[in-house]
């Protein structure tokens, strides 16, 4: 049986003006290139645990345009999409499915709007795949496919997951590898479609697992480049320092997701320094305190943490680490000064990488289901516009064209040459510091492990 594993990717804007700005401004073209240029750690894991029974074939959706139709050789495919292209994944579905070949569809969307899927596919996943793909397969094996499997009834124990199968990709088409370390997060935020859809628990991985992982990843790549693929890997400060001095030794360049907090822990900061961090993305989406208000659900956490943003941001810089704050625009409350607000505290903060995004109403989020009540939603299930750029909201205080027209301004100034060259200047001071306090890091790690 030969399975054929369909990564969609290369999410861009829906709005004309925005995707013209992509092309000229450079933050925009650089996450462009980022997003389309990750593998999908998902599918790779489902075709590490495949029985070797199974041939498995691992592909972009951009392969299959290559082909100038579909492959001939698959009895089945498994397809993960993000919203934003779940519109394409569905077609490419259906063209699959008028050829003879049964479709399986996960992921978040999948989990988020089931009966929308079914529509599409022979089989859904809903939740995590990993507790359900070996009664799938057995299933498909079989002949008796189910057209639901659902996971989601128990968390999916992170000490039994499997090894990716890294070896499927070719590495020269990707700028970096993912490699998980835990899954959900300790917060809930409003507008957040990240893993806590599919499996509402915060686990870690075993820290020797990671180091596996990582050195798998080694074996195919030298000196790779990791993505933690994280909602939050800090969230468990003892983990996270574990998973530090485990790294130490193994000379890679990483980059992850986290929040604020890490700021009052200098010696997790100086660990992650002398383990290879490059950078931290970390959620700030607002200068403004009014507008934080009710975003983070279970205790406001995001709200008490706005007065310390810039000596925050600054004392992680200070080890080195670049930390690319990213603002959500559109919030409640915010009205067209907030644009104004977020360059100032982008320019006195001195911010290394600045994302901007505009309030997304993903489906299945606490967010999508309060816009739906207040009839806010401009464009009901309109998943096309889940892009992070795309207004498909009624604003609280300013309408839709200055929301739009807010979010060309801030990027043509954020990420212009001028501002751009003065984030870099700042940060690099830092960075000829840390390098060296990162020298001796390692230097000490190496005597100590004679």
């Amino acid at each position: 049986m030969r399975l054929g594993l369909i990564a969609m990717s290369g999410v861009r804007a829906h709005d004309p003006e925005l995707t013209r700005l992509g092309l000229t401004l450079p933050g925009f073209v650089e996450r462009n290139k980022k997003i389309a240029s990750l593998p999908s750690l998902g599918l790779l894991t489902l075709a590490g645990m495949t029985p070797s029974s199974v041939e498995v074939q691992y592909m972009e959706v951009e392969d299959l345009a290559e082909l100038d139709g579909l492959p001939g050789d698959l009895d089945v495919a498994a397809i993960s999409s993000y919203s934003a292209q779940i519109g394409e994944a569905y077609a490419l579905a259906d063209r699959f499915r008028q050829n003879g070949i049964p479709v399986i569809l996960g992921g978040l969307h999948v989990t988020a709007v089931p009966d929308e899927a079914l529509r599409h596919a022979d089989a859904i996943v809903i939740g995590e795949a990993e507790p359900v793909w070996n009664e799938l397969i057995h299933d498909l094996q079989n002949g008796g496919m189910k057209p639901c499997y659902d996971a989601r009834q128990e968390p999916f124990d992170l000490a039994h997951a499997p090894m990716p199968a890294f070896e499927l990709l070719d590495c020269d088409r990707y700028n970096r590898l993912t490699v998980q370390t835990q899954r959900g997060c300790p917060f809930q935020c409003e507008f957040c479609a990240s893993s806590i859809l599919l499996a509402p628990t915060f686990r870690v991985k075993p820290v020797q697992k990671v180091v596996d992982e990582i050195r798998r990843v080694k074996s195919l790549w030298r000196r790779p480049f990791i993505e933690f693929a994280d909602d939050n890997t800090f969230a468990n400060r003892k983990h996270g320092k574990e998973l530090m001095a485990a790294l130490a030794s193994e000379d890679i360049r990483w980059f992850t997701e986290t929040d604020i907090s890490i700021a009052r822990d200098e010696q997790l900061l100086g660990m992650m320094r002398d383990s290879g961090c490059v950078q931290v993305l970390i959620g700030l989406e607002s200068p403004s305190t009014n507008q934080l208000h009710g975003v983070e659900l279970h205790s406001d956490w995001k709200a008490k943490q706005c007065d310390q943003y810039a000596a925050s941001i600054e004392r992680i810089q200070s080890h080195g680490i670049s930390v690319n704050g990213c603002f959500v625009l559109g919030l409640d409350g915010a009205d067209p000064q907030s644009f104004d607000d977020i360059l100032n505290f982008v320019k006195s903060s001195k911010l290394h990488e600045v994302q901007i995004t505009v309030q997304t109403p993903f489906p299945g989020t606490p967010l999508y289901r309060r816009l739906e009540r207040e009839g806010r939603l401009i464009r009901p299930e309109a998943w096309e516009y889940c892009t992070l750029f795309d207004v498909n909201f009624q604003p609280s205080h300013m309408t839709v064209e200055e929301l739009r027209g807010g979010l060309r301004g801030l990027a043509e100034q954020i990420y212009g040459d001028e501002m751009t060259r003065q984030r870099k200047r700042h940060f690099h001071a830092h960075l000829r510091t840390a390098r060296m306090a990162q020298r001796n890091g390692r230097n000490r790690h190496e005597r100590e492990a004679v």
